[in-house]
């Protein structure tokens, strides 16, 4: 690019997923809307990372039970309305190919942006970065855009290396030295290691950067295709490698996050109960495996302007104390114990009652002498006294909870406990 000229880049969030592995926290909201770390939504992360690179031109593509979400960012989530490029606006499947696709939702992540290509041209960007919604990390998305054109490359997907045991989850990429792609499998059942490291292997973010052309041909294509599942990991993205467009890979590890230290190695996918609920104990550790008080790369919310968290009492046994947790504001521990734990706003915890590694969402309240360990519970919820949670898995799931392969308990949304 010419010194001085200022590159265009258009973001597009996929948060349209159903994320029915998450059920029942995804019983009446979509994975993106879903709380996270005491105060965020998961969809907040992906919305820093584009705020904090610089990118302020943002779709973000909404679906299935979006409600939630279409409230967190209309109310959070705004600019002001004297600069256009300076935008986050919510997409609603509006089956706008209505007269050559019949009425249909999104078929697929690609079909998403295919379904949406109006966007694409009105804002006539030179690089549109389509990213998920639904996972946690940081990311400089402006250096991946940097190497997307210092590399000259059609495609680029931010790449990430996994145990080989895990891969299979994934878009597996090999790529030649200088980070080409040379293929690319979705899922595959026996993943290819990388080379002469035979227990990892290297696959799919999920995050692309496409050249605006290149992204409207590859899509125009797709769309004509009866035989696609419209996909960019099963269809767009095998098919563009073998007709020779250029895909080159991004090495997630050496991006630059100001204000980190060593190299970027947080990426969390978290579509599952138990992969969710291990994303959030890993910030109650003394050091975090993830940081959320960087300042040099803040992270955006939903300001509810809460009261401060509170402790009360401290005779005798009763009282109210917290380790290793994370705590959000108009949170009240009233001689009660709580260890690595997540609460977020307006969780009260009573007396002689014990929380340990648990989430516990907004407006949940512990009453006293109960006990909760290994456990989420979603929203408005209350306790009774002496019950005991994730100490009996099997009177857990005759209450009706879900219990995930971890072991860990889950409770939906407003349950009423029949006591």
């Amino acid at each position: 690019m010419p010194s001085g000229k200022r590159l265009r880049v258009l973001g597009m969030i996929l948060a349209g997923g159903q994320g029915s592995r998450l059920y029942p926290l995804t019983a009446k909201r979509s994975k993106p809307a879903v709380p996270f770390g005491a105060k965020y939504r998961i969809i907040d992360f992906v919305l820093n990372n584009f705020m904090n690179s610089g990118i302020y031109s943002v779709y973000i593509l909404i679906q299935y039970k979006a409600q939630s979400l279409t409230e967190h960012v209309q109310r959070y989530w705004r600019f002001g309305a004297f600069l256009d490029d300076h935008f986050i606006i919510l997409v609603p499947a509006q089956m706008y190919r209505y007269e050559e696709l019949g009425p249909v939702w999104y078929r697929g992540t690609a079909d998403a942006i295919y379904q949406n290509l109006h966007l694409v041209d009105n804002n006539n960007p030179e690089v549109v970065a389509v990213f998920g919604g639904d996972h946690i990390y940081k990311m400089n998305v402006r250096h991946m855009v940097d190497y997307h054109l210092d590399t000259s490359a059609d495609v680029t997907i931010a790449a990430y290396t996994v145990p080989i045991e895990e891969a299979s989850r994934f878009g597996v990429i090999q790529v030649d030295e200088r980070w080409r792609i040379v293929d690319f499998q979705e899922k595959p059942e026996h993943p290819k290691s990388i080379p002469g490291r035979p227990n990892e292997a290297l696959v799919s973010m999920g995050n692309y950067l496409f050249k605006k052309d290149v992204l409207v041909g590859l899509l125009e294509e797709d769309g004509r295709n009866p035989d696609s599942s419209h996909d960019f990991g099963k269809d767009v993205l095998p098919k563009a490698l073998a007709d020779g467009y250029h895909l080159q890979a991004y090495d997630f590890q050496n991006n630059p996050v100001p204000g980190a230290h060593g190299p970027n190695t947080y990426w969390r996918d978290v579509g599952t109960l138990d992969s969710y609920f291990e994303a959030n104990m890993d910030l109650v550790s003394v050091v975090p495996q993830f940081d959320l008080f960087n300042p040099e790369w803040p992270l955006r919310t939903a300001n509810l302007f809460s009261p401060p968290a509170k402790f009360v009492h401290e005779t005798g046994e009763r009282i109210g104390q917290a380790f290793n947790s994370l705590l959000a504001g108009g949170v009240i521990v009233s001689g009660g114990t709580v260890r690595e734990s997540v609460l977020f706003r307006r969780v009260r915890i009573n007396s002689y009652s014990l929380v340990e590694n648990a989430v516990l969402f907004d407006d949940v309240e512990v009453g006293r002498h109960a006990k909760i360990k290994n456990s989420v519970i979603d929203k408005n919820v209350r306790v009774p006294e002496g019950v005991e949670i994730g100490y009996d898995l099997e009177t857990d799931r005759a209450r009706g909870f879900t219990v995930t392969p971890g072991g860990v308990v889950v409770i939906p949304k407003g349950y009423r406990f029949d006591v």
